[in-house]
């Protein structure tokens, strides 16, 4: 079947987390002989502050990792027509222009086939509602959201069972361990530093335990301003800037463990979402430790898959116990693995979108007359 994707960016990730799971999952479709075509606006912000930053040659990594996939932009009066001539499935992520949701969902109302999907991965329905209330989603016939807890959101709006929980995973194709270990040593954190709304966490979690276990800190991402920059200095830590996403398992690869330092808003208003970052992690065969978030879905196995900690210096005995024990390292590598190979792959995924759109297209049942 032909499956539209009207994304933020499919070439840049800079600070555009959603790329590395719509990659996974379009390329897994394509894999299984779906026509799939990705629209992107022109000038689009993760696009234009990666060009910035690194130039055209940032892009290098992802067209190496992902030959098959391509993306169209358009510009300001897109071609809707033509974009969706032949369209089954068209999923919209909510990274949008609020006037082109509208438009996609104004031509599903006026009587395009295709099923259509509103794509949330983002914390905005609990942090900024208006805006994302503005967004007209009449002509949608459902919503992909990346978590129970968001799903509820929309349930509280009234989307009932129109709401549909579709998870973030790992691409297995590109998020493996390495074929030939390398010596590891050291942490690597990858994560952007953004407005400051984990600042404390951080220096928490990140920063201290780090420093107190006697592990080298590699960190990774953008949107670091000098106050942060002095911050990881100050700490001991090497700020290495903007990491493309394709290139991240051969930097879990140098590394003896990972730490998960999730956002406020995944802990306090949408607990249960753990975003791709520790799904990538554990696939590429790294021991993981997190700072405290609820696994309320039961995603993995939390002392098993990785270890999770409620304090800085819970976080000190952990890496330290990592850094110690080879057994421990090894048994969190395997179950990790185990995990994400049984539940939490883009294969998984593609099963799940396909799944849901076979529910959508199924003649409805026909009503009792009697």
């Amino acid at each position: 079947m032909k499956i539209v994707y009207f994304t933020h960016s499919l070439a840049s990730c800079w600070n555009h987390g959603n790329a590395h799971f719509v990659r996974g999952v379009l390329g897994e479709l394509i894999a299984r002989g779906h026509e799939v075509q990705a629209y992107e606006p022109a000038k689009a912000w993760s696009m234009e502050n990666l060009l910035k930053d690194h130039g055209e040659e940032a892009l290098g990594p992802y067209r190496a990792a992902y030959p098959e996939l391509s993306s169209t932009t358009y510009g300001k009066r897109p071609p809707l027509g033509r974009m969706l001539d032949g369209a089954d499935l068209v999923i919209v992520h909510e990274w949008n222009d609020h006037d082109l949701v509208a438009a996609i969902g104004e031509r599903r109302k006026r009587g395009d086939r295709f099923a259509l999907l509103f794509h949330d991965t983002h914390h905005r329905a609990v942090s900024e509602p208006k805006a994302m209330k503005a967004y007209d989603l009449s002509g949608y016939d459902g919503i992909l959201a990346f978590g129970e807890t968001l799903a509820e959101v929309y349930r509280g709006w009234g989307w009932g069972d129109r709401v549909h929980v579709w998870h973030e995973a790992a691409d297995i194709r590109h998020f493996h361990p390495p074929e030939v270990e390398q010596e590891r040593s050291g942490v690597v954190w990858v994560g952007n530093w953004g407005e400051g709304e984990r600042t404390r966490e951080l220096k928490e979690y990140l920063f201290s335990p780090t420093r107190q276990a006697a592990l080298g800190l590699d960190i990774y991402g953008v949107r670091y301003h000098q106050t942060a920059k002095d911050i990881v200095r100050r700490h001991g830590g090497r700020y290495h800037g903007w990491l493309a996403n394709a290139e991240a398992p051969r930097v879990f690869a140098r590394h003896l463990a990972t730490i998960h330092v999730p956002r406020r808003f995944y802990t306090k208003m949408l607990p249960g979402i753990p975003t791709i970052r520790p799904f990538e992690a554990l696939a590429c065969g790294i021991p993981l430790v997190s700072a405290p978030w609820e696994d309320s879905e039961g995603l993995f196995r939390v002392g098993e898959d990785f270890l999770m900690v409620s304090s800085g210096a819970e976080m000190t005995e952990a890496l330290k116990s990592i850094r110690d024990d080879a057994d421990l390292r090894a048994s969190l590598v395997a179950k990790g693995l185990e995990t994400i190979r049984a539940r939490h792959t883009c294969g998984h995924r593609a099963d799940e979108l396909l799944s849901i759109y076979e529910r959508l297209s199924a003649p409805a049942p026909l009503r009792s007359v009697a």
